[in-house]
């Protein structure tokens, strides 16, 4: 049997195979219809043409429904729709056969070209990325096939071009269009050591790029990929249809060998029987309530994709439909993650001299609260000091040794935890958090010599983004390791309506379990790793910012390549929109078939009309689930 590559088709709809040869035994079932009935040809010569017609019309689907039921043992809908061109064939019904064939064959390649289609777009966005790039080596530029590009390697990208693969700014700087990978419209200013991502379009400035990715792994062909494998993955609900009809066609198919066994113990007419068993496996084969659900969920994660929303399957798209509450991280999510030093309060000795040492323990560090620290030390003039002995308390803050003394840096409990005395510094430690600071004291166990206030600036467009969750009728909260008084501030600021601060990770995850149990269906939206427990807890878990980041996209169930707050409230749109059009399908494909069963068993349908009743609702379900594709931006 020949295989159909719908990997990269776009080719027009007649072009597809099994559409095509649908059509070509279309032409000559009406062919021969025509011809006969104007007298040009007799009725052997039209059966002839019928017969020549089904096995053009149906060689696709035959052989796909022979080889489910002998690789798979499973009898689908094709295999119903093989009995009832095989009995109309028999019965001399060769017009009735192959009008059939002629119908089935049309609708299936519609159906697989949607499909196609919906692949093949979403493969597009490899036509973002270069075929070439401009290679540095040797103080030469050597221009190379894009696939040979391998992390480590220097290429230059012009003003106007695309880059080919990932990698970091090492030279220039410019304005990079990412909205074919983000989703987000407005242009990125770059400079160096900032990321890049494939696809993205050089708008001014020459850049010096180093690769981090080889072309194969970069983030076009990750997002490509998880889409692909994300449309394979189905939700609950189509997963009780798929069990549904794998019950289901035996059961007609049964049903109708006994309609044909019956005339002959009770002295029925045969004929009659037969062909009401024949129209019963045309009118009661699931096909449209089978289409009902894939179709729309498919739709959803392919259009979701090119918005830069990726959904990692239908379970989650499913998911997305019915969130009644979003939680939060506050850190990297709800604000931009970057803390500066916004207050140095000195409490013994001169500043210069505990920010010294502060900078000295901070220089150690990875933490983003260090990085700010040294920062702001560096620019009072004050040189990091040499720590001897540096030990990182998980959690707290961090210690070491310097002139045979022990210092601390870290938050409040730390030093409380060592016993260390905090009555005349507790105000002003409230008033910096409930002004949004983070606050981190320096001393040794015994006295405090400085506080430092930090404070982490809130997302362009989070108010917003929260106002309209609000629109929606859905519930916000904030789950956060910051105290409470910062975390207060922050969420006042935006208009949170639930806040639980102070937690650790195995905190959030409880903290998750009581909002669902509170409200319903929770989104977790984290910044990756690090809410890894929390999304995983959640109904479904979003990470932000993931363009360029393997941890991030890996783990969540839905991956925002932007950090823009408002593609959640799009992404659960979509969500809805996704849910309601395979509600609508799944209802109408019941009604159908309600109606359809009954007009068979009783006679009243033709072999003709079952045809014609039962493609026609399957293309309608099927273009109704590709409605989620044409899916606008909420205003």
């Amino acid at each position: 049997m020949e295989e159909v590559d719908d990997t990269h088709f776009n080719g027009t709809w007649w072009r597809w195979p099994p559409l095509r040869n649908g059509l070509i035994a279309g032409l000559l079932a009406s062919m021969a219809f025509a011809l006969a009935h104007l007298g040009f040809i007799a009725e052997a010569s039209e059966n002839i043409l019928y017969m020549l017609s089904l096995p053009i019309g149906g060689y696709f689907w035959v052989w796909k429904g022979i080889g489910e039921l002998v690789s798979e043992g499973e009898i689908g809908i094709d295999l119903l729709m093989i009995g009832a061109a095989t009995g109309s064939a028999i019965l001399g019904l060769w017009d009735e056969a192959a009008f059939l064939v002629f119908l089935y064959a049309t609708a299936e390649g519609l159906e697989e070209y949607t499909y196609a289609r919906t692949r093949s777009a979403i493969r597009a966005l490899l036509d973002l990325a270069p075929k070439e790039a401009c290679l540095l080596k040797g103080g030469q530029e050597i221009i190379v096939p894009a696939e040979q590009l391998a992390p480590g390697d220097l290429f230059r990208v012009r003003p106007g071009q695309s880059i080919p693969t990932d990698g970091l700014i090492r030279g220039g700087t410019s304005s990079l269009d990412e909205s074919q990978i983000t989703g987000e419209s407005v242009p990125v200013d770059k400079g160096l050591g900032m990321k890049v991502v494939a696809g993205s379009l050089n708008r001014q400035g020459s850049l010096e790029v180093e690769a981090t990715a080889a072309f194969t792994d970069n983030t076009l062909n990750k997002m490509i990929h998880l889409v692909e494998s994300a449309q394979e993955q189905k939700g609950k609900a189509q997963q009780w249809i798929d069990r549904f009809g794998r019950r289901y066609s035996p059961a007609v198919l049964g049903i109708a060998f006994f309609m044909v066994l019956i005339p002959w113990f009770f002295g029925l007419n045969l004929s009659e029987w037969a062909l009401r068993a024949v129209v019963l496996l045309v009118a009661a084969a699931p096909c449209a309530l089978i289409m009902s659900m894939p179709v729309a969920m498919a739709a959803g994660i392919g259009s979701a994709g090119k918005r830069g929303i990726l959904i990692k399957g239908g379970v989650h798209l499913e998911h997305l439909g019915v969130i009644r509450v979003v939680a939060f991280d506050k850190t990297g999510t709800l604000t931009k993650g970057v803390h500066e030093v916004s207050a140095l309060v000195t409490l013994k000795g001169n500043e210069a001299e505990w920010l010294s040492v502060a900078a000295g323990l901070e220089d150690h560090s990875e933490h983003p609260l260090g990085k700010a620290i040294l920062k702001k030390a560096k620019s009072s003039g004050s040189s990091p000091a040499k720590i001897l002995q540096f030990e990182a308390l998980t959690g707290a803050g961090a210690k070491g040794l310097l002139a045979g003394v022990t210092w601390y840096i870290g938050n409040p409990d730390l030093f409380l935890d060592m016993g260390t005395a905090l009555d005349s510094v507790s105000e002003q430690i409230k008033t910096l958090q409930s002004l949004g600071n983070t606050v981190v004291l320096i001393g040794t166990k015994m006295e405090l010599h400085g506080m430092i206030g930090l404070q982490d600036q809130v997302r362009t467009g989070a108010s917003d983004a929260i106002a309209k969750l609000h629109q929606m009728g859905i519930k916000t909260a904030m789950l956060t390791g910051d105290n409470l008084l910062t975390a207060n501030a922050v969420a006042n600021s935006l208009g949170i309506d639930d806040v639980r601060a102070g937690l650790k990770p195995e905190e959030k995850v409880q903290a998750i379990k009581d909002l669902e149990k509170q409200s319903g269906a929770v989104l977790m939206v984290g910044d990756g790793v690090n809410d890894a427990p929390a999304l995983a807890a959640a109904t479904c878990g979003a990470s932000m910012g993931a363009a360029g980041s393997d941890a991030a996209i890996e783990a969540a169930d839905v991956a925002l390549m932007a950090d823009d707050l408002a593609k959640i409230k799009e992404a659960l749109c979509l969500g809805r929109v996704a849910r309601r059009i395979s509600k609508q399908n799944i209802i109408f494909s019941l009604i159908v078939l309600g109606l359809l069963i009954p007009a068979a068993l009783g006679g009243v349908l033709s072999v003709a009309a079952a045809v014609f009743f039962h493609e026609t609702s399957e293309l309608m379900a099927v273009a109704n689930g590709l409605r989620v594709a044409r899916f606008v931006k909420p205003r």
